[in-house]
């Protein structure tokens, strides 16, 4: 790995004493801040007991449970993913293979809890890598140790202004929660407390980034290998997350298209453009893609191709909220950019250029006309936190003092603040959906027990999102994404259950879906008054307290 040595003009090994002392200041850091957010859900195993089971999540509890039912099938033997949300015929893809390759390394008895356990391993450990990540590419662009160490907790544990607006009442505003509490991408704290995928992918792309900086700039020592480390870079953040992969392609982009612009203003004013180092960053760029390409070409064919797939791809809607809420997420530092994208460019213009590129793409990224808008934004927070601290004064730059900047920046803090005591408080009170009941959980492992994987039970949108990851079967819907035709289907699935529908429509469904078992329990019997008990098709097999399970008679 390659940084920015300090006061030198070239790419160095992280080999002196500084920049070692500064990445082992960086492990700790990392280490505390991941065993500091694991708190509220070590708070939530103590408070699991006699009544009450612990998810293992203490916020995005939904797509919590589909991780684990993800890893759950890992454990069954898949190597291809289908998810349990549908019944619709999957063929399987190469996608959340970390998810399925940890789920191998958990077996019965107790299989719910290895693979919580297991998670949230994955999760220090892909935090740690991703603040490290972090830390390295600071290192390259600061010099000095304050600003590095302070420019990491801004990036870890930063966040917008939507703090303010729930001390007013308003966490709901221009249609949307700001934009720290949802969003991992528009900052990095969310990625950290329970979203390992992305901080691992993130980590991947921001050590690309830096063996691609490190071999193309003027005075740069390339090292050895470059183009295939950070090709196995980009093919990692795919890995984890393909979109991920797609903004590290894009920052290539816009860089190569900064300075090629800034030659030619070079060129213009007579001043020396360096078109050697463009096509060299041009072919570096060309030749590292050669290694991610098979498998992005992958996804996105299987992506295009794939009924199920596409249907999925159609549903999952991940879109920008109005611009208002950019503005306030990141409205802070915004006083700071002119100061600072000027000093970056008089210092470190090459490698300036990209970070200031990737903030002007911004608004052509979180306004894409796709349906991830928001996946686009991944790492532009630290973007502007480096182009923010670049306004600080030093000997060679004339800004702000450090004093006024950091007092300034202490207001990105509450709402992580927040979010803690938030999970904190969740993981201290066992309820719906952080926690599900004892006898609903043996309910879900009687399941696991009797059937192969890949039996269709039909439930209500809760149970459903909870069941597969406890037993691995497959529900008609429990999960926006993924589960096919959502909007159509959950009317008719509660229709199901209304005393009125008569048992030919009820039968008719169960055969459509190929429906092996009815799951009925307090969330089934919120949705009408039909009794399964009195249907002639339907075998009891087991019953324990309000929940009762349906064997479907061929």
């Amino acid at each position: 790995m390659t940084i920015l040595s300090p006061g030198r003009p070239y790419i160095t090994r992280l080999a002196t004493s500084s920049l070692l002392r500064g990445r082992r200041w960086a492990l700790a850091f990392a280490i505390a801040v991941m065993l500091v957010i694991s708190l509220p859900y070590l708070l939530g195993f103590t408070a699991q007991g006699d009544g009450w089971r612990f998810t293992g999540f203490v916020f995005a509890v939904e797509d919590g449970n589909s991780y684990i039912a993800k890893m759950l099938g890992g454990s069954a033997g898949a190597w291809l993913f289908r998810t349990p949300y549908t019944a619709d015929p999957q063929r399987g893809v190469l996608a959340f293979l970390p998810y399925l390759l940890l789920g191998k390394l958990a077996a019965p008895a107790g299989l719910h809890e290895q693979l919580v356990v297991i998670f949230h391993i994955f999760r220090i450990a892909a935090g740690c890598l991703v603040l490290l990540a972090t830390y390295d590419f600071l290192a390259f662009f600061l010099d000095d140790e304050r600003l590095r160490r302070w420019g990491l907790l801004m990036a870890a544990l930063g966040g917008g202004l939507g703090w303010v607006l729930l001390l007013i009442g308003r966490d709901v505003w221009m249609g949307s929660m700001p934009l720290e509490f949802y969003s991992p991408e528009a900052f990095g704290f969310l990625a950290l407390y329970g979203i390992p995928h992305l901080a691992a992918a993130r980590a991947a792309m921001l050590w690309g980034l830096l063996f691609y900086l490190g071999a193309t700039m003027p005075g740069g020592q390339p090292g050895r290998h470059a183009v295939l480390k950070a090709g196995v870079c980009w093919l990692v953040a795919a890995l984890f997350q393909p979109l991920t992969a797609l903004v590290m392609g894009m920052v290539f982009g816009v860089h190569l298209l900064a300075l090629g612009v800034w030659n030619l203003w070079k060129q213009r004013r007579k001043q020396g453009a360096d078109w050697d180092g463009w096509r060299r960053a041009v072919r570096f760029v060309l030749l590292a893609f050669i290694i991610p390409a098979p498998f992005l070409v992958y996804n996105t064919l299987a992506f295009s191709l794939d009924s199920y797939l596409k249907t999925w791809t159609a549903q999952n809607l991940i879109l920008s909220p109005s611009w208002t809420h950019y503005l306030l997420a990141y409205v802070l530092l915004l006083p700071f950019l002119p100061l600072g994208a000027r000093n970056l460019l008089r210092e470190k213009p090459w490698a300036g250029w990209m970070l200031i590129a990737w903030v002007l793409a911004f608004p052509l990224l979180a306004y894409a006309p796709v349906n991830l808008q928001r996946r686009l934004v991944e790492g532009v927070w630290l973007a502007l936190v480096v182009i923010s601290a670049y306004s600080v004064r030093s000997e060679r730059q004339p800004g702000v003092s450090w004093r006024s900047y950091q007092l300034i920046s202490l207001l990105i803090f509450p709402s992580t603040i927040i979010l803690l005591a938030i999970g904190f408080l969740a993981g201290s009170r066992p309820s719906i959906p952080l926690f599900h009941s004892a006898p609903e959980t043996a309910a879900y492992e009687y399941l696991a027990e009797i059937e192969t994987p890949g039996s269709v039970v039909l439930a209500s949108y809760p149970t459903s999102n909870a069941l597969p990851a406890w037993a691995p079967v497959r529900v008609l819907i429990g999960h926006g994404p993924e589960s096919a035709n959502l909007e159509s289907l959950q009317p008719r699935l509660q229709r199901l259950f209304q005393k009125r529908t008569k048992d030919e429509e009820r039968r008719a469904f169960f055969g459509e879906f190929g429906i092996s078992y009815l799951f009925y329990g307090p969330a089934e019997m919120s949705l009408g008054g039909w009794d399964p008990a009195s249907a002639g098709y339907l075998e009891n097999i087991y019953e324990q307290g309000s929940y009762t399970i349906y064997r479907v008679k061929q």
